[in-house]
């Protein structure tokens, strides 16, 4: 089963960055999900990925980017000597919400899997790039520890996603972005993300989210769809489907307790929208990922 990985600390604090060289014969991981953004640089080796049970290649010379609660697990497709950089951190690491509201636009397409636009970089696409030797700066920053090192990896990682963002931005990618609204507007959609993080489970709607934000109810659902790019009920369903997801392969709660522990009012409504966004129902859900994860 999916499980979701504890966040390291160091006396007490939760490190807000990660950052290592893994190697060995073989290496990987059992199925997981956390809140870092995941960035993994293949130094050497060959390996099968499952992305939110969708199955990507990942070799030497490539990166993968794991979304933020984006469950994963890495296999070897062969028995050898095998090493990648993983670098790992929260996703306030590249944007402040409180100070930086623009950098929403930057940062959604690694927020959440299904607005990524791309999951593995091919070696061939990273040429030229300053990207591979970013991942072993950072590595190296956090193994030696020296003074200011916090910030060098903080640099280290805006680089990197400023590359991405480029790269794609070169090569016709269409992501999400932001119109330039107004600040207070931006800071108010900020405010029902972080409340919809942790109350999704409680019946929550659009006119309530209106309210919170101080904003009439057609010039919030309008604002919301600028700003994220999706309406208010497809995003709070995308939150709470996420939220179900964890919950049918890490637990043995029924289909019908996991609708209810994500905010869904019926069984049957929250089979029609788990259908809807993953493709199938939420119990062959649970048995397709299972019988690749244990």
């Amino acid at each position: 089963m999916a499980m979701l990985e504890k966040r390291p600390t160091v006396d007490g604090i939760e490190q807000k960055i990660i950052c290592g060289l893994q190697e060995g014969t073989p290496i990987g991981c059992i199925a997981h999900y956390h809140t870092y953004i995941e960035l993994i640089y293949c130094v050497d080796g060959d390996f099968n990925v499952w992305l939110n049970n969708k199955h990507h290649l990942f070799g030497t010379g490539d990166l993968l980017v794991i979304s933020s609660n984006e469950i994963h697990k890495i296999v070897s497709r062969e028995k050898k000597y095998e090493k990648y950089i993983v670098l790992r951190f929260e996703p306030e690491i590249l944007y402040d919400s409180t100070k930086d509201v623009f950098g929403i636009k930057y940062i959604m397409p690694f927020m959440f899997s299904d607005a990524s636009p791309q999951k593995v970089f091919k070696h061939e696409e990273l040429y030229g790039t300053d990207i591979p030797s970013l991942m072993h700066d950072a590595c190296r920053e956090y193994v030696e520890k020296k003074y200011g090192y916090e910030f060098a990896l903080r640099a280290d990682i805006c680089r990197i996603f400023v590359q991405i963002l480029r790269y794609w931005a070169k090569t016709g990618v269409i992501i999400p972005t932001v119109s330039m609204l107004e600040g207070e507007n931006i800071k108010a959609i900020q405010k029902i993300l972080d409340y919809i993080s942790y109350h999704y489970s409680e019946n929550f709607s659009a006119e309530d989210a209106a309210k919170l934000a101080n904003m009439s109810y057609s010039h919030f659902s309008k604002t919301f769809g600028k700003v994220m790019n999706r309406s208010f009920n497809d995003y709070l369903n995308f939150v709470r489907i996420t939220g179900a997801e964890k919950l049918l392969v890490s637990s043995d709660k029924t289909v019908t307790e996991v609708a209810y522990e994500t905010g869904f009012s019926s069984s049957s409504y929250f089979i029609k929208i788990f259908e809807r966004y993953k493709g199938m129902p939420p119990s062959a859900f649970r048995k397709k990922f299972l019988s690749k994860t244990e």
